[in-house]
C-alpha cells in the first residue's frame, strides 16, 4: 500500500520538500502518495515575480548566495542553469545613508569590517576615533567564551559602538529586518565568533581569507548572487511543473494537525481531514505552534517562543532621467540612527541586467521589522509617499514614478533572538520521538533561499528514511509469517 506523505506550505522549503521526497521515493522504491497542501492561491510564498511592461518586479528575495549550494544544485536538477544570471559587476557597490547622504561602503569592507587598510582610511563614513577603535581590533585578545552573545554585543566588543551604528546594524539589518541589539551572533553569523576563537582577531583572520582567496588564482565562475532570466519565480514554476498539478492543493488552509494510532491526521480549516504516514511542516513557525498545540504541546512552546517579522516592498519605476546622476552601485542600506522607515533599498535595474527597459529605473525600498510592524497596515498610498519621501532625496530623484508595486508579508521573517540555536536543538529532539513529523523553513537554521531548500531536502530525506524503516520491518513481519 502507498504511504501517503503531506506537506503543509507551498513556499520554497515545502516545495523543495515535496520534489526531494519523490526523488528518494523513486530511487528506493518507496510507494508514496504526495499532497502539497498551500493556503493562498499561488505556490511560491515569499518569492512572488511579477513581470509588468517589459520590469521584473520582485515581491520578496531577489537573489541567492551561489556559495550556499543547495540552490544552484536544485537549478541544475531542473534543468535551468542556462536560465540563471549574475549581477553586474560594474555595479557592485553599497552605499549607506549617513546624514542625509550616501556614502559608499569602503572597497575590501566585509560586512563587520574592513581588509584593506587605505580605502577604510579615506572614508567619510567613520571619524577618526572610530577608525582607530575599529583598527585596534588586531590588539584585543578572545572574547570570554559564552553561550551566545548579540550581534551587537559582539561586534561593539570587537570593534566599537561606530561600527555598530554605521556598519553592522545597517548591514545585517538589510538582511533580518532586526535590530542587532536582539539578533544572536551564533545564528546569524557564526563565523565571525569562530573567526576570534580560531585566530583571536576577526581582522587578521578576514585579511588572510582574503589573501587566500586571491593567491588561489581560480576564480568562481558565478556571481556571489544570482537570480534567473525572469526572476525567482523562474525556480518555482519549475518546481510546481516537476510536481504536477495533481499533488497540488491551493486555497487550502491547515488548521491542526493531530496524533494517530497509524500516523497523523491533518485538518483544514474548511473541515476537511486527512490520514497521513508522515507531515512535513513548512510554514512559520508562529504557524506550525497553532498547528500542533493540541498534539504536541512540548514542541508548540518552543515554536511559539521564535518571533516572526513583518516585511513589506515597495518598488517604484522611473524614467532614467529622474535622477541626473545616478548612483553608481546595487542600492544602499539604512542605519536605525539616521531615524527612517526605510531599511533599505535596491537598484533592480542595475543589479541584475534585464530588470527595466533601457531608459528607465527600477527601485526597491524595504520597511517593517519588529518596531516598525504597523507599517503593513499602512494603505498603498501612504506607504508609497512615505518611500518617496526617503529614498527620493537620497537618490537625488527629482520626477514622479512611472507606477509603484507593493507586496506585504505578515510572516515572513523569523527573528533568530538570543539562544535561537539551543531552541532549535531543543526542537530537534521533541522530534525525534515524533516519528513521521519533520519541519522545514527558514524559522531555524538559515533564511536564505539555499537555506530553505535545504532545511526542505532534509526534512523529505527524515521522513523517507522512517517510512522506509518502516516498510522494510512491513515486509519482514510478512515473510515471518509464511
Amino acid at each position: 500500500m502507498k504511504m501517503r506523505i503531506v506537506v503543509v506550505g507551498g513556499g520554497i522549503s515545502g516545495l523543495a520538500a515535496a520534489q526531494r521526497c519523490l526523488e528518494l521515493a523513486e530511487r528506493q522504491r518507496l510507494p508514496i502518495e504526495l499532497t502539497v497542501l498551500e493556503a493562498a492561491s499561488r505556490f511560491g510564498g515569499a518569492i512572488a515575480t511579477e513581470i509588468t511592461d517589459g520590469f521584473v518586479i520582485e515581491g520578496g528575495p531577489d537573489s541567492f548566495l551561489s556559495e550556499k549550494p543547495w540552490a544552484l544544485e536544485l537549478a541544475r536538477k531542473l534543468g535551468l542553469e542556462g536560465r540563471l544570471v549574475g549581477t553586474n559587476e560594474q555595479f557592485r557597490r553599497t552605499y549607506i545613508a549617513h546624514r542625509g547622504r550616501l556614502h559608499p561602503l569602503p572597497e575590501g569592507f566585509l560586512l563587520l569590517a574592513p581588509t584593506r587598510l587605505w580605502p577604510f582610511a579615506l572614508s567619510p563614513l567613520f571619524s577618526w576615533k572610530g577608525k582607530l577603535r575599529m583598527a585596534a581590533e588586531v590588539l584585543l585578545p578572545r572574547g570570554p567564551a559564552l553561550a551566545d552573545e548579540t550581534l551587537a554585543s559582539f561586534v561593539a566588543r570587537r570593534f566599537g559602538r561606530e561600527a555598530v551604528e554605521r556598519v553592522a546594524q545597517p548591514m545585517i539589518g538589510g538582511i533580518y529586518l532586526a535590530n542587532a541589539e536582539k539578533l544572536s551572533l551564533r545564528a546569524t553569523m557564526p563565523r565571525f565568533l569562530d573567526m576570534e576563537r580560531q585566530r583571536r582577531s576577526v581582522l587578521l583572520a578576514m585579511r588572510a581569507q582574503a589573501r587566500a582567496a586571491r593567491s588561489s588564482g581560480s576564480g568562481a565562475r558565478w556571481s556571489l548572487f544570482l537570480s534567473f532570466d525572469a526572476g525567482l519565480q523562474v525556480l518555482v514554476d519549475a518546481l510546481v511543473q516537476a510536481l504536477g498539478p495533481a499533488r497540488l492543493c491551493p486555497s487550502t488552509a491547515v488548521a491542526e494537525v493531530n496524533r494517530t494510532p497509524t500516523g497523523w491526521q491533518v485538518v483544514t480549516l474548511a473541515g476537511e481531514t486527512m490520514h497521513a504516514d508522515a507531515v512535513i511542516l513548512a510554514v512559520p513557525a508562529a504557524r506550525v505552534a497553532r498547528m500542533v498545540r493540541n498534539s504536541v504541546p512540548a514542541l508548540a512552546s518552543e515554536l511559539a517562543s521564535i518571533a516572526t517579522i513583518p516585511s513589506v516592498t515597495v518598488s517604484l519605476a522611473y524614467p532614467a532621467s529622474a535622477s541626473p546622476q545616478p548612483l553608481s552601485g546595487f542600492g544602499f542600506v539604512v542605519p536605525r540612527t539616521e531615524g527612517l522607515l526605510t531599511w533599505a533599498c535596491t537598484l533592480c535595474h542595475q543589479k541584475y541586467p534585464g530588470r527595466a527597459p533601457e531608459g528607465t529605473m527600477l527601485v526597491r525600498a524595504f520597511l517593517g521589522g519588529e518596531e516598525q510592524a504597523a507599517v503593513l497596515g499602512w494603505d498603498d498610498a501612504r506607504l508609497v509617499s512615505a518611500v518617496r519621501e526617503e529614498i527620493e532625496p537620497l537618490l537625488r530623484i527629482r520626477s514622479e514614478p512611472l507606477f509603484a508595486r507593493v507586496f506585504r508579508y505578515p510572516e515572513t521573517m523569523p527573528l533568530y533572538a538570543l539562544g535561537h540555536t539551543e531552541r532549535v536543538d531543543r526542537i530537534e529532539r521533541i522530534l525525534d520521538a515524533h516519528a513521521g513529523l519533520a519541519l522545514a523553513g527558514n524559522s531555524y537554521r538559515g533564511v536564505g533561499i539555499p537555506d530553505c531548500i535545504h532545511a526542505g531536502q532534509r526534512a523529505a530525506e527524515r521522513i523517507c528514511s522512517q517510512l522506509l524503516e518502516r516498510q522494510v520491518a512491513a515486509e519482514q513481519r510478512v515473510v515471518e509469517l509464511f
